[in-house]
């Protein structure tokens, strides 16, 4: 076991962290250490999003003493020991220490504890089972998790295959550790493991799939690891529709483009352009409705879309459009501050010329907004010139 510390970054001396140990801890005997995520990026140098804390003290307890601190918080989880505590500088949570007493491959029973290595035990990987001490930053490592982290590798805590019965996301969760701290080869435990029990992954919720899966994919460039995915017959178990080659390119056309890593413009490069089995996949993978549309007007993709940039963001948007055209290997720097103009004819325009009311006026509004489309949304002039010659046509 190490105990090396943490450097002392700017969250770890914030005050209502400070006033937080102090409710939970106020003489100092050690009942709380910082956990997770938030040392494992410290020690990495990436910037921290989320803090959790563990604690000797019994959900009851804790309530009790961020009542009489004055502290707000919500139960969010006390079968399972979790209350989060809600800070100026954003929530914490707090989880009594535990170990399992059943698990059944999607949730599990547990009962709390006071034994640190027991609770660091239960966790997925080791790079994960690190803990600091409030005061010191002094972090705890049972399992040689800061090794792992040098050394890039994702390794599960003992016995690889136990650890994913226990709970079939730790496959997909693997992954995404590995897309983000892993390196190659990787793990060979790990991913034999993960290979053997892939099935598993059908019994899970869509839900928490498809909120991995999208966190996977968000990550800088998770080409490698999705194309390891599909090798050892992991990708198939949950989108078997995916094709892993489409991805590298995609990724290498956002690059120069400075375009951030979006995961659904990712999950749409996975997939056939088809727009019916976009939805599909969607669905399946419960995204939001606002998701789904996205996904289905990105896959309806054509070798077009590379022309106008910004005819094709009038068209179907704009953050579509990014992504037809990043998917194309076309440029977008077109559509950089860009937004799409309204257009400023109306039916009543035609009517007042003498077009009857009806088919007649919806055709010509459409010739005439195409034809401002295709010379780049000219002025009212040019729109006026483009009316006249619409009325004069009809003779």
């Amino acid at each position: 076991m190490s105990a090396d510390s943490l450097p002392p970054v700017p969250w770890t001396q914030r005050a209502d962290l400070a006033a937080l140990v102090a409710a939970l801890d106020p003489a100092r005997e050690g009942l709380c250490r910082w956990v997770g995520g938030a040392v494992r990026d410290t020690l990495t140098g990436i910037e921290v999003k989320d803090i959790d804390m563990a604690t000797q003290l019994l959900p009851d307890a804790v309530i009790a003493r961020l009542e009489a601190a004055g502290i707000r918080h919500v139960p969010t989880g006390l079968a399972h020991g979790t209350v989060t505590a809600i800070l100026a500088g954003g929530p914490v949570e707090i989880t009594t220490l535990r170990r399992d007493v059943a698990t059944d491959g999607r949730h599990a029973t547990v009962a709390f504890s006071n034994d640190w290595r027991e609770d660091a035990s239960r966790r997925d990987f080791t790079i994960n089972a690190l803990y600091a001490d409030p005061g010191s930053l002094a972090v705890t490592d049972f399992f040689e998790g800061r090794a792992d982290l040098a050394a890039r590798r994702v390794r599960f805590i003992g016995d690889a295959a136990a650890r994913i019965r226990e709970d079939y996301l730790r496959i997909l969760r693997y992954f995404r550790f590995q897309a983000r701290f892993g390196s190659m080869p990787a793990d060979a435990a790990a991913e034999a493991a993960c290979a053997e029990l892939a099935p598993g992954l059908k019994g899970l919720s869509r839900e928490r799939v498809g909120w991995e899966l999208i966190r996977l994919l968000g990550h800088p460039d998770p080409a490698a690891t999705i194309t390891r995915m599909a090798e050892l017959g992991v990708l198939a178990q949950i989108l078997p529709e995916a094709d892993p080659a489409a991805l590298p390119a995609l990724i290498a056309a956002e690059r120069p483009e400075v375009a951030p890593p979006d995961a659904l413009r990712r999950l749409a490069a996975l997939l056939p352009a088809d727009p019916a089995l976009a939805e599909a996949v969607a669905a399946r993978l419960r995204l939001s409705a606002v998701q789904k549309k996205r996904l289905a007007i990105v896959a309806a993709r054509a070798p077009g879309d590379a022309g106008d940039p910004r005819a094709l963001a009038y068209r179907i948007g704009v953050a579509e459009a990014r992504d037809r055209l990043l998917l194309a290997g076309a440029g977008i720097a077109p559509l950089a501050d860009w937004t799409p103009p309204p257009f400023p004819l109306k039916g009543g325009a035609l009517v007042a010329r003498g077009v009857h009311a009806g088919p007649e006026v919806a055709r010509l509004l459409r010739d005439i907004e195409d034809r401002w489309i295709a010379e780049g949304f000219p002025d009212a002039a040019r729109l006026q010139q483009m009316l006249d010659a619409a009325i004069s046509s009809r003779g």
